[in-house]
């Protein structure tokens, strides 16, 4: 846990102590607790990262691997919680009052102690079609071909929740989607709308700011806000990734300024760069979590958690954008999706997004490297200023989605569990195309062959989250579904066993 400090940090820990005395039962250790000052920004926060979590002193093991930020972005920099994702799995819970985090507290152990009965998830597609093009363009670069793609997955059986369309463009209501995030089925909800922004005339203050910005726009005058969501069913046990400018908070500068300039300059059409410092909090104004997010986790009928936007939304985190052409990259998503709905923990489900932030800076590096060859040769480098400017913007797009609540919760589902009979060895063998004595226990005289050891190690590296699903497959040489084939044989086997066990009273 990363807490401010001082004697509001005090306080958040000693609310969330219960949380904390469970997560030490579950990973049989001791919990580790960071105080932080405010303001460590860019470099700063860097160099805490490099100094302070990754100690030297202490073995690279014992690292954490899971951080909860606790407090406000004045309290704890949002740059902090993101330089710490890049690779590590962080969350923050922000609450204007502190029984909302003692309500937030409450719900995940009710939850984990009692998940639901269901076995599979429900996913939820929500679109705002409220007619304009921002709207328009993440339907049909990202929520449509996510339907699609779920569905195509579906159907051979590599997509396991039931999916659900709330509307479609022509007869999509805000009723139906509260009707159909109020059921007690916990699922994952992937929402785009508008968020909402400073009106004209601006806030009347920043109470007012902290209050409204970042609600659900849902058409001219209708909105989701906080009050809708703080005591109805809405999502209970569900994760939501909420698509929406400024939908998880509101920072207190905006990188996206001066990429927008040079954009212009090269002769980008990108509307007004100074539009993007309308909704910002005003001279000596703090940051702030949004309060949707807030009134939905303290909600005891509402999400876990929350995948959201800090800063205004843009399509460069679904689509590939460049000087003559949009193309639609819903895949940057639908990895996210497909790990929280399989039962991940969501914090591992970010990381999935988080990557492609590492896959912009790797070609910015290359860029830059490139240019300062020629430069060294004696020859002007051929920048290429609207290419390096889109790159940077899809870099600070995806980089603004943060999660809000505990990076450890996943959907509480119960697993299923084989009721018939423990399947034999021959069985097991069968299902992962090895032979039988390759699977004897350990007493037998059939040892164990280094290719079922790497594949239990690739197994187990990938449910806890050590390395992510696709480059565990790559190095080994499989495919991506393959590698996820392996993981629900060996869930299931290890289900019936402890079935097995549970009958005989072992």
């Amino acid at each position: 846990m990363i807490a401010p400090e001082g004697a509001a940090g005090d306080r958040l820990l000693a609310i969330l102590e219960p949380l904390r005395r469970w997560r030490a039962q579950q990973q049989g250790a001791p919990t580790r607790c960071y105080r932080v000052p405010p303001g460590l920004e860019g470099p700063q926060a860097v160099r805490w990262k490099n100094t302070v979590l990754r100690d030297e002193s202490i073995p690279e093991q014992e690292w954490p691997r899971y951080l909860l930020v606790l407090g406000d972005l004045d309290q704890v920099s949002l740059e902090l919680q993101q330089a710490l994702g890049s690779d590590v799995f962080v969350g923050r819970l922000a609450f204007r009052e502190e029984q909302q985090l003692a309500a937030y507290v409450d719900k995940v152990l009710r939850w984990e102690r009692a998940p639901s009965p269901e076995s599979q998830a429900r996913s939820l597609f929500f679109t705002a079609h409220d007619g304009t093009a921002a709207t328009q363009v993440g339907y049909h670069q990202l929520v449509l071909p996510s339907l699609q793609a779920c569905r195509a997955r579906q159907q051979k059986g590599d997509f396991h929740a039931d999916i659900h369309e709330v509307g479609g463009p022509e007869d999509w209501s805000p009723q139906e989607l509260l009707e159909q995030a109020a059921a007690a089925r916990p699922g994952v909800l992937l929402s785009v709308s508008h968020g909402l922004g400073a009106p004209r005339q601006g806030w009347s203050s920043a109470t007012e700011q902290q209050s409204l910005q970042g609600a659900m726009c849902l058409g001219p005058g209708e909105h989701l806000r906080a009050a809708d969501v703080a005591s109805r069913p809405f999502l209970p046990g569900g994760l939501w990734v909420y698509l929406a400018c400024f939908g998880g908070g509101t920072p207190h500068h905006s990188p996206y300024f001066h990429w927008l300039r040079r954009l212009q300059e090269s002769g980008a059409r990108i509307g007004r760069p100074e539009a993007v410092l309308a909704s910002l909090p005003r001279a000596g104004q703090p940051p702030f979590i949004a309060a949707l997010p807030q009134a939905a986790l303290a909600n005891p009928n509402g999400p876990l958690a929350l995948v959201a936007h800090v800063d205004l939304a843009w399509s460069y985190g679904f689509s590939d954008v460049d000087t003559t052409s949009s193309r639609g990259r819903p895949s940057r998503f639908l990895g996210l999706l497909r790990e929280l709905v399989e039962g991940r923990r969501v914090g591992v489900g970010l990381s999935t997004l988080l990557r492609f932030a590492s896959e912009a800076n790797l070609e910015l590096t290359m860029m830059e490297d490139r240019d300062a060859t020629e430069l060294a040769a004696g020859r002007s480098a051929a920048r290429d200023s609207a290419r390096r400017g889109h790159l940077w913007m899809m870099r600070q797009d995806v980089s603004g989605y943060v999660l809000l609540g505990d990076p450890a919760v996943r959907l509480p589902l119960t697993p299923a569990v084989a009721r018939d009979a423990t399947p034999s060895l021959p069985e097991v063998s069968a299902l992962l195309g090895l032979p039988a004595p390759a699977l004897a226990p350990a007493s037998s005289p059939f040892p164990l062959g280094p290719g079922v050891q790497a594949m239990e190690e690739a197994v187990v590296e990938m449910m806890t989250g050590a390395e992510a699903p696709r480059a565990i497959a790559t190095r080994l040489g499989v495919s991506l579904a393959e590698l996820r084939h392996w993981e629900r044989v060996f869930r299931d086997a290890g289900r019936a066993a402890l079935a097995s066990l549970s009958r005989s009273g072992g």
